[in-house]
């Protein structure tokens, strides 16, 4: 066996279970680092989306719209929508304690919870949808209408895209293809939900609250 080949097998010493990186060089591996660089990228795109939401917000008084300010109630289905996408970061997140303690029942159960709650949230945020089309509220509704429907929908369409992963990371597991030595999908996936929660909280937060 070359020094080469060596140098990529994990060994039992140099496999961390409490950080990133998984192999026996101790850097990040290259499915982490592209994560990585793929969120800061993400980050720059909802950045950009803020911005043009208070510029939007600055020029346009009252806000919200007075036809629209009793429509958008925080304490109602979409806070329980919140509270399941919260909730779903935690599972997601014993998921990859779970892996990487070698405990593939629980990181099985973990990840399934994950993705059934990923699912629910976009099924209630269709539901709210629905409502807020019902009260005459559109993507066609002034620059508010615009701004909700614009920052919502792109965010619906990341959360979209996060079950499908944890779809593929949940379908690999049960394949047996994540060991405590082998799941950095597991911990890309991971890193690609908290993003897509933490971004929600300050939507809801900026949309509902302010």
């Amino acid at each position: 066996m070359t020094a080469d080949s060596q140098a990529i097998v994990p060994t039992e010493e140099g496999t961390p279970v409490a950080g990133l990186a998984h192999d026996s060089r101790g850097g990040i591996s290259n499915v982490i680092l592209g994560m990585i660089l793929f969120l800061a990228s993400e980050i720059m795109f909802f950045s950009g989306l803020f911005a043009a939401y208070f510029s939007t917000r600055a020029a346009n008084k009252p806000w919200p719209p007075e036809e629209f300010a009793h429509i958008l109630n925080p304490f109602s289905l979409i806070i329980v929508a919140t509270a399941i996408l919260v909730i779903s970061s935690f599972t997601c997140q014993f998921a990859v304690w779970a892996i990487r303690r070698g405990d593939r029942t629980g990181f099985l159960r973990n990840i399934g919870i994950t993705f059934v709650l990923g699912i629910i949230f976009l099924v209630m945020q269709a539901i709210d949808y629905g409502i807020l089309f019902g009260e005459g509220m559109t993507l066609g509704s002034g620059p508010f209408g615009t701004t909700y429907f614009t920052l919502t929908g792109f965010h619906g369409a990341h959360v979209f895209g996060g079950v499908l992963m944890l779809g593929v990371v949940l379908y690999r597991g049960m394949s047996g293809q994540f060991s405590a030595k082998h799941h950095d999908a597991v911990e890309a996936a991971s890193l690609y939900w908290h993003f897509v929660d933490i971004v929600w909280i300050l939507l809801f937060s900026i949309l509902y609250f302010t």
